[in-house]
């Protein structure tokens, strides 16, 4: 068994690891965005759940609103940028199966 606490302080954070899935919290703050049309993750679906805030995915060229209690699934080679378009912080869990970190 493993356990961690989320605290959200970093932009990016790795938690917690096994041989087939990983846990990372990610914040991004107002008017800020990570990803873009080059970055996927080959051989990995990304679990995308909106703990608080709200942004904007754009998966593949196809845009998708995100909301506090959201789920996305970004499936393994599907292009992906997530925006924060919001007034206050979005809040990530992200789980990658299998591990891409």
């Amino acid at each position: 068994m493993q356990r961690t606490h989320l605290d959200f302080d970093r932009f990016f954070d790795v938690r917690l690891s096994t041989d087939d899935a990983q846990a990372a919290e990610m914040t991004l703050e107002p008017g800020t965005a990570t990803g873009g049309p080059d970055n996927f993750h080959a051989d990995s679906d990304q679990w995308l759940y909106v703990v608080s805030g709200s942004g904007q995915a754009t998966v593949d060229g196809e845009d998708v609103r995100l909301e506090t209690g959201d789920l996305v699934v970004v499936e393994a080679g599907e292009t992906h940028e997530i925006v924060n378009d919001g007034d206050e912080d979005l809040r990530t869990l992200n789980l990658y199966v299998p591990p891409d970190y």
